[in-house]
Order: structure tokens, then C-alpha cells, then sequence
């Protein structure tokens, strides 16, 4: 480890702070590095000679503290996920105190090429720069050709940032800046940088709150925003720095100097003691997280480069070599006993953890000096071993990261568990039909209504959101904690099955034919050339697919005007944008959204945005089915195609989310004979907002005369088959025989997401749930909505192979901010937003993220 110290020592040299205050741009990526001061080096004092100064002035000789956090940022890569266009594009990075001035910005101090850019000459320009007309980091521009495009960048910036205060713990927050920077390829490329400067296309911001600054390392994905998603992997790593102890020679007036000595006194030795304690601290974290990330790595470092003699004393040298998980608590102890002890036999502690009112000055600032050249050395080492150990240390804080997801984002989430009954009936029922109803649910007249019911939990949690103190050590993502009353709140619900209805107690296997169980590893027996292979699924792969589904509304973005949808053309892989003002039919882009977060949680998922029956949602579902049936099944034959080439395939995983009326089209499609063969590998189901129970009951009457005027001046088909008027007899609709046909129970996983501001879909149908107004409904349309309901739940019952998870998640968004217009009064802001907004996504799927996996 030492050898490998001293080969990297470069690395680690300029943290002196006025070595970087101005800092210049740098002309090429061979800059050599700022020389190294050593920092408990302190500067000479100024010559003795009065120079003419007034008799009653007198040189006051005192020690000024000088601590300094050190920001570096390990830029991976930059992926594109999801950008709009091709060209050049460029990363700038800014650091500033949350609440400070123009002048509390941090300075780039140091610049470390891990690796040569892997792009070739014509997609890399110019050179990384530093700019201290703002203080910033600018990565060379490079550029952007198609969809899922890696760029590796492999570089670590550090940053400067010097606080106004020395303060324990520290109460001001930094925000990092990222700006995405945007140029169309042009004939000359001198004029690069100019265009880049000069056309910021979007921004990320994160804060590192107070407990951050103390110590921290931390995976940092950048996405930018719904128009330009990327993949920005970064980890952050902090720490406090002593940067220089020296001694001022100020002009005081001499008949002050007595008061001002005995105020400056008190003062100096409390910033001291504070001093002191935030080099300790700084410290021990430094010690404890290099332990862990070494531990979790499995890369030990050598106890002689972590506690040098020289530094730390040999008692704390030994002390690295306690067994793992013990290390923290007792290096920290000992260390700092050793530090005062040198300086003064005797050690005094106060409620606070220290009292140095014993100590002469000189002895203060030789403490100072030896914790700050400990953690130096701590810091150091780190920045030498994270170079050698790059890919480990960014893979275990993106693991850590995705771990605390469902932890740090559960402020907006609020979980229940409910248990379904074996069947829903009628509140009307004679004797002898009551006896034996155990496991059934009767629909008796709630007393509240469940939207408002959803409506008041949601507000509730939003205002006590509004009263939350953020106090943790995590990176906080802006465009969440920005304004966390803005977020939308989300209710998991969790449904257990009751007991399941069965002859037998494992019904399931007994009906089950041995070859439909074989079949689940061996593959399709249909279409031999697609057939998947009986092999060890050890030595294959698994095929992972997901279909997305759009609906009839269409997704308007708002990038240039108000009220055009854009039109996305395919080019190369990448999605390019045309206006299309008079377009009002779903796009197969409505749910690039939930896409991204999917690639983002398994990149290696194969994604099929169907374009089946784009500028055809109106007509008949079973066209609209057959239509999505056959390019589902085209697309998995040549994925499988391309699969077996490769390697030895083993199964399938197929999911599928649907948009709106998107659901009942793939549910339909699911009953086509051709999708039989692949039913045995549907794995997870998303319905988002989609009416699987119709429109008989729907409490919104400006929606319903706007479906009664579609049925009446167009004769939409899909709109009488929602509203039960494609058939005088009920039971012979085809939503009711669709709800007849098993296409949920196959899935292993079902989501379906709701919302109660929703107007556009009933909230019991996308729930799947009885409602208020079935319940006293003794019709014949009440009858129907029964059997549907309990069709529907019955398949989610339906024994599994698998342990089935059915979640439904309640989304209620702040559509404050659209005012009251149309949007907001008929319900279509919030089934809208399910398309135009992400953050949702982010906390289902990253909670759960197995289920998408």
C-alpha cells in the first residue's frame, strides 16, 4: 500500500487554501499540480520594525484559525437515458454556502484524470476548465449521439469552501450546483465553448445539510429533469480540513489593548475548543468510514498508512487493528488523549467534551496543529485509495444509496395493510344464503365517502410534512426537498389474501398439469425456433421485458407553447421532437417517465413503447387487443432471437404498464390466442390510472356528458364498451366478459395506482374496490358490477407458483400551483400528472425495487 501511496502522491498536493483562491483556466488536461505546503507550516511573521507607526499603536500578535471543507465530487459517467437531441453537451459544477452572498462560493481547487475519455477524436472537445469568474468546474464538451449512450468522464474535482464560522456542529447548508449545457453541432468548432456558455438546458441542485459537512461519502445520481434525463453518476465526498494556523500582526490602539485582550481572551479559547472538536470529529469519521468502505470492499489498507507512528502515537496505531466494528469509539478516544497529553501532561474535560483553559496557548495550537495533520493525513489517504479502488467504492455507495431509499423517501409515504376477503356480496341476502359467509365481504353503504376519506389522510400528511425539521447526514435532492409540501404523498396498501376457496389444500398443484410446471423452465413449445432451452439457470440469462401501454388522453408537453403535444421520431435511438398542435390521441411516449426509472433500477430491461394503436384509440378494444398482441409477440421473438445468439437463454420476464384506457387494451391483447405461449412468464403489472371496472358508477358529470357527446357526434367505440352501451343486456358488454377472462391472475406481481383528484377515471375502477354507490344498488347493473369486482379480485387471488404481492398505491399530487381552471374542476390535471410528473414513480419503485427487477 505504501508503494502504491508514493506512486499516487501527486494526487494529493495544493489543499492549501491561498494557493486556489485564484484559480485560472486551465489551457490542457496535462496541468501540472498545485506544489505542496505543508500545513502546519505557518507563515512568517511580519518584520518587528514599527515603520513610523504612532506611539500609541502597539503590534498585536494573535493565532487566527483557518479551516476549510474540501468538496470532491468523482464524476463516473454521463448516460444518456432519454435526451431529445443530438449535439454537444457539457457538465459545470458550482458549490455555495445555502444562504450566502455572491462571495460564499467554493473555489476549485484540484482537478484528477482517473482515465482517458473512451470517446474518439470527433466526439471530444477542447479540455476540462476551471473558471474563477464564477468559480466553477466545467468537464469537457462531448458529444451526444444516440439513446443509452455512455460517456465516461472518470474524474475527481475537489472544491474549497471556506465557512464563515467555525461552528460545532455546523448550521449552514451547502447546495452543489449542476448545470447541463446544451450546443448543436456546428460547422466550426471554435465557436464551442461560446454556444455552450451561452445555452444552460437544465439544472440539478442538491444541499448538503450541516451534519454532511463534517464528514461524508455518498452516491449522487444527477438526472437534470423530464426533458433531459441522464444518468450522471457521481459520488460526493467531504471533509473538514485545518488549512493554516498562523499568527496576525494587526494595529491596535495601545490603550485598548488591555480590554481587548481580555474579551479576545475568552473568545479565542471558546473558537479554539470548538476548533478542536470539529477537527475531532472530522477526524473520526475519516477513521470510521475508511474501516467500513475497506471492510465492505474487502481491500484492507495497511495500519501503517492509515495511523502512521509519527502522527498518531503508537497507541492508536495499534488500535486500527481491532477486530472489525470496534475501531471508531476507541481511535477517537485515544487519539485525542495522545494529542492533549503531549501538549499538556494533564487532560480536562469538560460537559462538552473538552476544556483547554489549563492549556497555554502554544500547547492549544500544537493540538490543533497535530489533529489537523492527522486528519489531513486521513484525507489523503482516502483520495490515494478511492483512486485504486474506484469501481468498488462506486458500486458500494450506489448500493448504500438504492438501500436507503425507502427509508429517507418514506416522509412522503404512508403504508397500511388490508386484508381481502374471499368475495364481495350483496348487502341483501336471505337466511340461508347468510349461514357459511365467513371470508365474504358485505357491501354495506360506507358512511363517509372514500375519495374524500383519501382525499383529508393525504392533506393531512401533506400539512404535518409542511412541519418537519430535515436533520439528517444524506444528500438532499432539491427537486424533492426543495419544497417537500409540493411532493405528492402516496399511500401504500398493502392486500393480504384471506384464506383461498379450494377444494383441497394444495388445489393449486393438483390441478396444475406436470407439464405446464416443466414448461415454466424449459420455455415456449410454440414457434421451435424461439424455444427457450432446458438448461441450469445458473449458466443462462433471463430475458427481461417491459411492454408499455399508453391511453387515449394524450401527454402535452410544454417545452415550447402551451397545448402542443410533440411528436417523437426515432433516429438512431435517439428521440427527436416535432410540433404537432392538432394531435389529441395518446402518444407511445406518454410513459417515458416510469420507462426511465425502470432503466435506472435494471438496465439491462429490453423496453417495448407500443405504437400499435397510436392514432387509433378510439375504435373497437378487441382490434385495439389484437392489434398489441401482435407486436408484443413480434417483439419477444426477435429479442429471444437475439438472446439465444448470445448465450444460452433460460426465461423469460415479461411486465406491463398501462396508461388509462392503455390497461384495458393490454388486458385485452392478453386474451389473444398468440399471447397464450407467454402468459406462464407475466411478471409484474403497473395499472396506472386505468378503469378496470368501466364507468358504470362515475360521480364526475362534466366528464360524463363529455363521454355521452363522444358516443353521440362520433360514435367512439371504445367509449360505449367504457360505459356499458355496446349491448342492451349488460352481461353480454364486453367489459363484463373481459373481466370473465383470467388476465391478472398470471401476473406475479400487481400495482395499481390511483388517485383520488383524478376525474377522469372512477376511483373504485382503478382500484379495482367496491363504491359507495354499488353498494346500495339492487339492479341488475348492480348485480353486474358485483360479478365484475369479484372476477377481477378472484384471479388476484388465484393460487400462484409464486408468492403474488397486489399493492394498491394511492397518489394524491399538489395541483395547487395549476389554479382552479377546466384541468383542475373535471379532474384531468391529476391523470395528467401521472405522465408529466416522476417523483411518484421514484418512491414506489425504489421502495419496492424487486418487484421491477
Amino acid at each position: 500500500m505504501s508503494v502504491l501511496l508514493q506512486r499516487l502522491k501527486w494526487i494529493i498536493k495544493g489543499f492549501n487554501k491561498s494557493a486556489v483562491m485564484n484559480a485560472k483556466r486551465l489551457d490542457g488536461p496535462d496541468v501540472k499540480p498545485l506544489p505542496e505546503i505543508t500545513l502546519h507550516q505557518s507563515k512568517k511573521q511580519s518584520s518587528g520594525k514599527s515603520n513610523g507607526l504612532k506611539p500609541n499603536h502597539e503590534l498585536f500578535n494573535g493565532p487566527v484559525l483557518d479551516a476549510v471543507h474540501e468538496i470532491s465530487i468523482y464524476i463516473h459517467r454521463f448516460h444518456n437515458l432519454d435526451l431529445f437531441q443530438q449535439g454537444w453537451y457539457q457538465l459545470k459544477i458550482t458549490i455555495k454556502w445555502e444562504d450566502g452572498d455572491t462571495s460564499s462560493f467554493g473555489t476549485p481547487s484540484r482537478v484528477v484524470q482517473y482515465e482517458a475519455p473512451d470517446l474518439g477524436s470527433d466526439d471530444i472537445y477542447g479540455v476540462w476548465r476551471i473558471d474563477d469568474s464564477d468559480h466553477s468546474f466545467s468537464t469537457q464538451p462531448f458529444r451526444i449521439r444516440y439513446a443509452r449512450q455512455d460517456v465516461l468522464l472518470a474524474m475527481m474535482v475537489s472544491f474549497n469552501l471556506s465557512p464563515n464560522k467555525i461552528e460545532s456542529p455546523p448550521t449552514s447548508s451547502v447546495t452543489l450546483r449542476f448545470e447541463l449545457l446544451y450546443s448543436p453541432v456546428l460547422e466550426n468548432r471554435l465557436n464551442l465553448q461560446t454556444c455552450l456558455d451561452t445555452s444552460p438546458a437544465a439544472v440539478h441542485e442538491f444541499r448538503l445539510p450541516p451534519k454532511a459537512l463534517m464528514g461524508l461519502h455518498a452516491y449522487c445520481p444527477v438526472h437534470f429533469d423530464a426533458f433531459h434525463s441522464v444518468l450522471v453518476d457521481t459520488t460526493v465526498h467531504v471533509s473538514l480540513l485545518k488549512s493554516e494556523v498562523y499568527n496576525s500582526s494587526l494595529k491596535v490602539p495601545s490603550e485598548a489593548k488591555a480590554t481587548e485582550d481580555s474579551i479576545n481572551g475568552e473568545n479565542d479559547k471558546s473558537q479554539q475548543a470548538v476548533f478542536v472538536k470539529s477537527l475531532s470529529s472530522s477526524r473520526d469519521i475519516l477513521l470510521e468510514d475508511l474501516e467500513k468502505i475497506s471492510t465492505a470492499i474487502n481491500e484492507p489498507i495497511d495500519p501503517k498508512d492509515i495511523t502512521p507512528n509519527e502522527l498518531f502515537g503508537p497507541s492508536l496505531s495499534s488500535s486500527w487493528q481491532i477486530a472489525d466494528g470496534e475501531v471508531s469509539s476507541r481511535v477517537s478516544s485515544i487519539a485525542f488523549n495522545n494529542t492533549l497529553e503531549e501538549s499538556n501532561g494533564e487532560v480536562d474535560f469538560d460537559q462538552d467534551g473538552f476544556s483547554l483553559h489549563a492549556m497555554s496557548e502554544d500547547d492549544i495550537m500544537k493540538s490543533i496543529n497535530s489533529i489537523g495533520n492527522q486528519v489531513f493525513h486521513l484525507w489523503t489517504t482516502f483520495l490515494n485509495y478511492h483512486r485504486a479502488n474506484t469501481k468498488k467504492i462506486l458500486e458500494l455507495l450506489r448500493n448504500q444509496w438504492a438501500a436507503d431509499r425507502k427509508a429517507e423517501w418514506s416522509i412522503w409515504m404512508v403504508y397500511t395493510k388490508v386484508e381481502m376477503p374471499h368475495q364481495y356480496i350483496s348487502s341483501v341476502v336471505d337466511d340461508s344464503s347468510s349461514h357459511g359467509s365467513r371470508g365474504r365481504g358485505n357491501l354495506r353503504k360506507p358512511s363517509v365517502d372514500p375519495v374524500q376519506t383519501a382525499t383529508m389522510r393525504a392533506e393531512l400528511h401533506r400539512r404535518s410534512i409542511a412541519q418537519m425539521r430535515m436533520n439528517n447526514r444524506s444528500i438532499q435532492d432539491l427537486q424533492i426537498f426543495g419544497d417537500p409540501s409540493r411532493i405528492p404523498i402516496v399511500v401504500i396498501e398493502r392486500v393480504v389474501n384471506a384464506p383461498v376457496r379450494s377444494t383441497s389444500g394444495n388445489s393449486y398443484f393438483t390441478q396444475r398439469d406436470q407439464k405446464d410446471i416443466d414448461a415454466l423452465i424449459a420455455g415456449v413449445e410454440a414457434n421451435p425456433p424461439n424455444k427457450l432451452p432446458v438448461t441450469t439457470r445458473q449458466n443462462g440469462c433471463v430475458l427481461k421485458i417491459v411492454v408499455f401501454v399508453h391511453g387515449f388522453q394524450a401527454c402535452f408537453y410544454d417545452i415550447c407553447s402551451s397545448g402542443n403535444i410533440y411528436k417523437h421520431l426515432e433516429t438512431s435511438g435517439l428521440f427527436f421532437i416535432l410540433k404537432d398542435p392538432f394531435c389529441v390521441q395518446g402518444h407511445h411516449l406518454d410513459l417515458r417517465l416510469i420507462r426511465n426509472q425502470w432503466l435506472l433500477i435494471d438496465p439491462k430491461v429490453e423496453f417495448l413503447m407500443s405504437e400499435a394503436n397510436e392514432d387509433k384509440t378510439s375504435g373497437d378494444f378487441r382490434e385495439m387487443g389484437e392489434r398489441l398482441a401482435q407486436e408484443v409477440v413480434s417483439f419477444i421473438k426477435k429479442k429471444m432471437d437475439k438472446a439465444s445468439r448470445t448465450g444460452v437463454l433460460t426465461t423469460i420476464k415479461l411486465s406491463f404498464v398501462g396508461h388509462s384506457i392503455g390497461n384495458i387494451i393490454l388486458r385485452t391483447a392478453l386474451t389473444d390466442s398468440i399471447m397464450e405461449p407467454y402468459l406462464r412468464y407475466l411478471h409484474t403489472y403497473i395499472s396506472v390510472s386505468g378503469p378496470h371496472l368501466g364507468y358504470l358508477y362515475s360521480s364526475n358529470s362534466l366528464f360524463n356528458g363529455g363521454l355521452w357527446l363522444l358516443k353521440k357526434l362520433k360514435g367512439t367505440q371504445c367509449i360505449h364498451q367504457l360505459t356499458f352501451t355496446d349491448d342492451p343486456d349488460l352481461q353480454n358488454t364486453f367489459l363484463y366478459k373481459l373481466c370473465k377472462q383470467k388476465t391478472l391472475e398470471h401476473f406475479k406481481n400487481i400495482i395499481l395506482l390511483s388517485s383520488p383528484q383524478d376525474g377522469y377515471v372512477p376511483y373504485h375502477s382503478a382500484r379495482i374496490e367496491t363504491c359507495p354507490a354499488s353498494s346500495g344498488d339492487f339492479s341488475k347493473k348492480g348485480k353486474v358490477f358485483l360479478e365484475m369486482l369479484n372476477d377481477c379480485l378472484d384471479q388476484i387471488r388465484a393460487p400462484s407458483s409464486e408468492h403474488r404481492v397486489f399493492m394498491r398505491c394511492d397518489v394524491n399530487f399538489d395541483i395547487s400551483l395549476h389554479g382552479r381552471n377546466l384541468n383542475t374542476i373535471i379532474g384531468r390535471a391529476a391523470h395528467i400528472e401521472f405522465l408529466e410528473a416522476d417523483s411518484f414513480a421514484k418512491f414506489i419503485m425504489w421502495s419496492f425495487p424487486d418487484l421491477f427487477r
